[in-house]
């Protein structure tokens, strides 16, 4: 068995292994002609419940063939143009070959002792990040496996930093349509369960700073602490911008830790027309970014960054067998003394291609492909008398539904919504999301494909209302 492992005798069966899962995968890739192929659960169970992992093929080509068999085929394509679901974007070659590189030699980013240039690496890129948000010579971070880890690592900052030890009394504020890890990573650091203080939003989907100032003086009255503001630079379900140069002076005012949530805006920091839509991110005191989103990056790439370094010490414990503080006054620098993992993927190389092959600007004009065409998707979705839109949108989200015109009542009409986003995910045809939104069942289209044209977009319109009428016709024959 020592034959499958990778060293410098197996280099050339590495080269051939490798190279013909690429094939496979080039060749799925060139010829996926839909998002989706619409298999059900109860049909690909049997297919894997069925392969016994203790007889294995010992032939690649053969395991190939298998996984062609129970995952190639029936993937979920975000690289198609109507994959319109969720925060999944297409990724770029620079970044699969990052990837590739890093799984092969698999550093990890705990220790420079294991690492090396991969250290150095993640923290140029830190300090790359930083510099675009704009946080000041005295910021630092550390990448993470995702915008939820990074919430909890900013609140865990936050929570360490307020002026009081007695949990019950902290507060976390948070627009009604932030995400939940805001929640999440309260109940995990030991927090009350009325600590996230839940902030209206406007006609836009944006945190109302008036409701916001009352909250805080509220919470200042009741003899609170108010311990962090989560401001979201673009939520998930509306792509909506918090009102952050606001929220950052509420913020100085009451002397509020500031963590922006920017896990899918952070693609504004590489834009190079729609910058202006998140200033006043640089007087955050922590913020979320995950380039596994708006950076076109594979899963995962993300990164929680502060304002100030010395915040980090917070998530540091020494171990003598793989960090010890001697190594500190060494001046060794060690990623696992800023992280809340201990082993971790160089998941910053991907990042690092990108930028080597394709430059910030190149990512940048591809966020604003996306956001361009949400714009012009709002128009139709606007001059469509079929739909309902709620907001024009900020980045690349729009939420909507069918409104058929002989129908009223509105749990008939969430039910044409569920029903003809079912359908259409059944069908392969196309795949959207779906939220509510005051209670109501409504429909998602996340934008980040910059092959996906208007042309698609009319198209699944079209085929999201042909489904929601032939469910409301088949209701109204059921009735009969």
């Amino acid at each position: 068995m020592r034959s499958h492992l990778l060293n410098d005798t197996t280099a050339e069966q590495y080269r051939r292994s490798v190279t013909e899962g690429v094939e496979r995968v080039a060749a799925r890739i060139a010829t996926t002609d839909r998002p989706f192929t619409g298999v059900t659960v109860d049909a690909l169970a049997p297919r894997i419940d069925g392969i016994d992992l203790d007889r294995p093929l010992h032939d690649t080509a053969a395991v190939l063939d298998e996984l062609e068999d129970v995952y190639l085929r029936d993937a979920v394509y975000f690289h198609h143009p109507r994959y319109l679901a969720h925060l999944n974007c297409p990724v770029v070659i620079p970044a699969v070959l990052g990837e590739a590189v890093l799984s092969a030699v698999n550093s990890s980013l705990d220790t420079w002792d294991q690492s090396a240039g991969g250290t150095l690496i993640e923290r140029k890129l830190i300090d790359w990040t930083c510099a675009r948000i704009g946080l000041g010579p005295a910021a630092d971070g550390v990448f993470t496996s995702g915008g939820t880890q990074s919430n909890l690592q900013a609140l865990l900052l936050a929570r360490e930093e307020a002026k009081t030890e007695n949990l019950a009394d902290l507060r976390v504020f948070a627009s009604e349509v932030s995400h939940f890890s805001v929640r999440k990573s309260a109940k995990l650091l030991g927090l009350g369960p009325d600590a996230v203080v839940s902030v209206p939003v406007d006609h836009d989907k944006r945190m109302q700073t008036v409701a916001l100032a009352r909250e805080l003086e509220r919470c200042a009255k009741d003899g609170l602490f108010p311990m962090a503001v989560v401001a979201t630079g673009g939520t998930t379900d509306f792509g909506s911008i918090d009102p952050l140069p606001e929220i950052a002076g509420l913020c100085e005012r009451y002397g509020v830790w500031m963590h922006v949530d920017a896990a899918y805006g952070c693609g504004l920091l590489a834009s190079l027309k729609y910058r202006d839509r998140i200033d006043g991110i640089e007087r955050a005191d922590s913020v979320t970014v995950d380039y596994h989103k708006s950076f076109f990056q594979p899963v995962s790439s993300s990164a929680v960054l502060v304002r100030d370094a010395a915040t980090l010490r917070h998530a540091t414990y020494h171990a003598e067998y793989l960090n010890p503080r001697r190594m500190v006054q060494e001046r060794i620098p060690n990623q696992v003394d800023k992280s809340l993992q201990t082993t971790r993927r160089f998941d910053a190389l991907k990042l690092w291609m990108t930028l080597r092959v394709m430059g910030a600007d190149g990512i940048g004009a591809l966020f604003d492909e996306v956001c361009d065409l949400a714009a012009e998707a709002w128009k139709l979705l606007a001059a469509d008398p079929r739909f309902d839109v709620v907001v024009e949108p900020s980045l690349s989200t729009l939420v909507f539904r069918h409104i058929p015109a002989a129908v009223t009542d509105p749990a008939e009409i969430d039910r044409a919504n569920l029903y003809a986003r079912k359908a259409l995910f059944a069908s392969g045809d196309a795949v959207v999301a779906g939220t509510k939104v005051a209670g109501r069942h409504y429909l998602k289209f996340t934008l980040l494909n910059p092959e996906t044209t208007t042309a698609d977009i009319a198209t699944v319109l079209d085929l999201i209302a042909g489904h929601a009428e032939q469910y409301l016709g088949d209701s109204l024959d059921r009735a009969s």
